[in-house]
């Protein structure tokens, strides 16, 4: 990066302290992965230079050639890899691609039917916080309060009484998996367009280690990067009778000309999802959730719904006597990088909840399994113990940071 040192060396000192932070400290914010080097070099290509409004064969502007092959070959990978009929690889991110669906299928004061925010839901999915939550009637569903599981009959019982235009599947934080056949029986039922949200776990997908949303949905959303370990973009996956309106709605109903750096990240991520070690990956991250949450129940840590079958754990730390915001701020000062969540039933203010949610696509890729797992709980129970002693979380830092030593960094190392 002599260019960027030479012209901006204040940038430059930041990228550098990025990458030394992300190799001494334990990522396990459950959105977050490394991308390989192959993908960061095709978001940092000349293909940042191009704009390229409309789609491939029928663009607003000319000198295309090389930005039509590269979106092809996203949408073709991107087809092939979860069986999807239709794929639009221009969203600029996951909540924009949302945004889509709503302006594909519904109008302005359409009831729709989400899981709650708090339970797990995503901001997108009707949050009165968020322009759904504001411009569509959003109706939700609940975690059942005994298991923390989802209730499927609840769930057919509302969509029943009222009546969806979207039924809405999918979440930032339940750590289970989900039922897409009940899905589709309920939308089939009530009448509405069945919309799974696969941001989280798309990767966990692509890779066999959870069940494959595509062939029961009307459309799919996903992230790129999260599980996927793509750059920070999104794609829609949708039935062939849907391809229009859904293209209509990403270009000209809800932004300009793609990001074609990002494109070219996308579709790299998209040929390595397809290899025999992306599975690997994605078994070896579902395989780590479970022994990690194993080892925190161990320890007294409360999971919501007792477990994990992904690659993501809700923890309530009231019987721990510590707030998340308190506890995500001790661990990382510990070493430990995760973040603060509402939690069901919370009773606190969201930004400062109840709980933590934490994940381990990051550290799989880096290379850790079940040894690692369980000293990750150790220290976080460490962490959340002797909150308030810095020089007992300066202790275990040393100790975080000592363990990442063994392992390389994708995409950086």
């Amino acid at each position: 990066m002599n260019a960027l040192l030479k012209t901006d060396p204040e940038i430059f000192n930041l990228v550098k302290s990025e990458e030394a932070y992300q190799k001494r400290t334990i990522r396990l914010i459950a959105s977050e992965n490394y991308t390989s080097k192959a993908v960061l070099d095709a978001c940092g290509t000349v293909f940042q230079n191009k704009y390229s409004e409309g789609y491939p064969g029928a663009r607003y502007y000319q000198g295309q050639v090389n930005c039509d092959g590269v979106e092809r070959l996203a949408i073709e990978r991107a087809k092939a890899l979860f069986g999807a009929e239709h794929a639009n690889v221009q969203p600029y991110s996951g909540s924009p691609a949302n945004l889509a669906i709503y302006l594909a299928f519904a109008k302005p004061g359409d009831t729709v039917l989400g899981l709650n925010l708090s339970h797990g839901g995503h901001l997108t999915h009707g949050s009165k916080a968020s322009a759904t939550g504001k411009w569509f009637n959003a109706v939700h569903y609940s975690l059942d309060p005994v298991t923390g599981l989802l209730n499927y009959d609840e769930i057919r019982r509302m969509a029943l009484e009222h009546k969806p235009k979207l039924l809405i599947a999918g979440h930032s934080a339940y750590p289970r998996q989900l039922d897409f056949a009940k899905f589709r029986e309920i939308a089939d039922e009530c009448g509405a367009i069945l919309f799974v949200d696969m941001a989280h776990f798309a990767g966990l997908v692509a890779g066999g280690a959870h069940p494959n949303p595509v062939p029961f949905a009307d459309v799919v959303t996903t992230t790129t990067h999260k599980t996927l370990r793509g750059p920070r973009g999104a794609m829609i996956l949708c039935k062939e009778k849907h391809a229009k309106a859904i293209d209509k709605a990403v270009f000209p109903g809800l932004q300009g000309g793609p990001h074609n750096a990002t494109t070219a990240g996308i579709a790299v991520a998209l040929k390595e999802a397809m290899q025999p070690e992306f599975k690997e990956y994605a078994r070896k991250t579902v395989e780590n959730a479970k022994t990690l949450a194993a080892e925190l129940t161990k320890r007294g840590f409360s999971l919501v719904s007792g477990g994990t079958d992904n690659h993501l754990m809700l923890i309530d730390l009231t019987n721990k006597n510590i707030s998340g915001k308190e506890a995500a701020v001790a661990m990382e000062n510990a070493g430990l990088i995760l973040n603060y969540n509402t939690v069901p039933g919370e009773t606190r203010k969201a930004s400062d909840p109840s709980g933590i949610r934490l994940g381990t696509p990051s550290v799989t890729s880096r290379g850790f399994g079940a040894d690692e797992m369980r000293k990750i709980a150790e220290w976080m129970e460490l962490a959340c113990s002797h909150s308030q002693d810095n020089g007992k979380l300066e202790a275990i830092a040393k100790e975080t940071s000592a363990l990442c030593e063994r392992f390389a960094v994708p995409g950086i190392e």
